[in-house]
C-alpha cells in the first residue's frame, strides 16, 4: 500500500540523484528534533505538576508512560517489518505533532500530550539510529554522535528556559511551537530522501517473533554492558531535569530555577567537539569512567546536603558530566553491534530511555514514600557509582583511531 503511492524515482533515485546521507544529514535532523524535546524538556515536569498536583503522582504516572514506551519501542522492528522505516519516522514526528496540539488545550490532557511525545522520541530515536548504523562507519560513529549534539544545542540551551518563559506566558505557547516545528521535522526528513535504510529487502517469509533477537542482545556482554551505561546516564537525567524542578519548588527556591539551570547545562553542548577531541585523545574507557564519577559524585553529595541552594550547585556542576556521557556513554554499544542486527539492536539501545523513564519514576515513588527527593538523588548516584565500575571492564583501547593504538603499541581488536 505504501510502495504504490510513491514513484519510482522518489523510491529509487537513480545513480547521482542523491548523496549518500552523511553525519551533517543526520545531525540535521536531530537539530530540529531537539528543538521540539527542548521546549518541553522542563515544561513537561511543571505542567505534571500543576496538573497533577503531587510528586508521587507524577512519578506513578512517568512509570506507566515509561512501560507503554517501553513495549512499542521492542516491537518496532517487528512494526517496522511492514511498515517501510521513512513511513515510520514520519509517524513518529506525526506523534510530536500530536502532542503539541493536545497539549495545547492543557488540564488533563497534558497526560496524553507527554504519552503521544514519549512515543515519537523512542519511535524517531529508533529510525534515526538505524539510519546511522547503515550510512555511518565505525570509526565515523563518534564524529556523527558528537555533531548531532553540536546541531542542537542552541535548541538544547534556549529551549528549556524558553520553554517555561512561554509557558508561564500563556501555558499553550510551548506545544503550538512544538506542533510547527513537528511539520518542519517531517518535511526535512522527506527533503533529505534518507528512504528506507540499506538493508531493508522483502520479506521471504514468516516474520520470526518480534523479541526474538533479544536472545542475541543477551549472549552479548559488550552490548549488555553498553545498554546499561545509557540506562544509568539516562536516569541521571532524569534526576536532574525531572525531580530538580520539583525539589525548587518544594524548598522555596525560584520555580523557574529547573528549566534555567538546564538551559545552562545544555549550553555545554557548544563544546562537545573539544570533548570529542578529549575522548580521542585518551579513550572511549577513560571517558566514561570519568563522566560517571563526577555525576556519582555530585549526585550523592547533593543527597546529603543540608542546603537547598547547595544541593542545586552539586547537581549543576554533576550534569556537565552527563553531558560527557552523552558523548562517550553510547560509543560502547554502538561499536559492538553488529551490520546484520542494526535495526534490531538500535530498537534494544532505544529502550534504555523507556527503561529509564520506568526504573527512575518507579524507585523515585517508592523512596517517596519514606525520604524526601533528596533521596531520589542518592539512589541515583549510586547506580551512576556502580556503572563506573563496570566501565573498568571496557577495552583500554575502546575509540582510539587505528593510528594511535600502533603508536601506543596496541593494535589488537577493541
Amino acid at each position: 500500500m505504501f510502495e504504490r503511492s510513491i514513484p519510482e524515482w522518489l523510491r529509487h533515485p537513480p545513480a547521482g540523484a542523491a548523496r549518500k546521507p552523511g553525519a551533517r544529514a543526520f545531525a540535521t535532523l536531530s537539530g530540529i528534533e531537539a528543538m521540539i524535546r527542548g521546549m518541553l524538556l522542563s515544561v513537561f515536569p511543571l505542567a505534571m505538576y500543576h496538573a497533577l498536583g503531587d510528586a508521587g503522582r507524577v512519578s506513578r504516572v512517568y512509570f506507566a508512560i515509561g512501560l507503554t514506551s517501553l513495549t512499542v519501542g521492542l516491537l518496532l522492528p517487528w512494526i517496522n517489518r511492514r511498515i517501510p522505516r521513512r513511513w515510520l519516522y514520519t509517524l513518529g514526528a506525526g506523534l510530536y505533532l500530536l502532542g503539541g496540539l493536545v497539549g495545547a488545550m492543557g488540564g488533563g490532557m497534558i497526560v496524553a500530550a507527554l504519552v503521544a511525545c514519549t512515543l515519537a522520541t523512542v519511535t524517531c530515536f529508533i529510525c534515526l539510529n538505524a539510519y546511522v548504523l547503515d550510512y555511518v562507519s565505525k570509526n565515523d560513529l563518534g564524529r556523527t554522535e558528537t555533531l548531532r549534539m553540536f546541531y542542537g544545542a542552541l535548541a538544547w540551551s534556549a529551549g528549556p528556559v524558553t520553554g517555561v518563559a512561554l509557558y508561564r506566558l500563556w501555558e499553550p505557547i510551548p506545544f503550538l511551537l512544538v506542533a510547527l516545528f513537528a511539520v518542519i521535522q517531517i518535511a526535512v526528513f522527506w527533503w533529505l530522501r534518507l528512504g528506507n535504510g540499506k538493508l531493508i529487502q522483502k520479506a521471504r517469509g514468516t516474520a520470526p517473533n518480534p523479541l526474538a533477537f533479544l536472545s542475541r542482545f543477551f549472549a552479548q556482554p559488550r552490548l549488555i554492558a553498553g545498554w546499561l551505561f545509557a540506562v544509568l546516564r539516562s536516569c541521571g537525567w532524569w534526576g536532574y531535569i525531572v525531580y530538580l524542578p520539583i525539589y525548587a519548588i518544594e524548598n522555596g527556591l525560584n520555580p523557574e530555577l529547573g528549566g534555567i539551570l538546564v538551559s545552562v547545562t545544555n549550553g555545554f553542548l557548544f563544546i562537545t567537539p573539544l570533548m570529542l577531541r578529549w575522548v580521542q585523545r585518551h579513550s572511549v574507557r577513560v571517558a566514561v569512567r570519568t563522566g560517571f564519577f563526577c555525576t556519582a559524585t555530585g549526585f550523592l553529595l547533593a543527597a546529603v546536603s543540608p542546603v537547598p541552594a547547595l544541593a542545586v550547585a552539586c547537581l549543576f556542576a554533576a550534569s556537565g558530566f552527563l553531558i560527557l556521557l552523552d558523548v562517550s556513554g553510547g560509543l560502547p554499544f554502538l561499536m559492538a553491534v553488529k551490520p546484520s542486527e542494526r535495526t534490531e539492536m538500535a530498537a534494544v539501545y532505544s529502550s534504555f530511555r523507556d527503561v529509564s523513564g520506568i526504573m527512575t519514576p518507579g524507585v523515585g515513588a517508592l523512596v517517596l514514600m519514606v525520604a524526601p527527593i533528596q533521596g531520589i538523588f542518592a539512589v541515583v548516584g549510586l547506580g551512576l557509582g556502580a556503572m563506573f565500575v563496570l566501565a573498568s571492564r571496557l577495552h583500554p583501547m575502546l575509540g582510539v583511531a587505528p593510528a594511535a593504538r600502533v603508536r601506543r603499541g596496541q593494535a589488537g581488536p577493541v
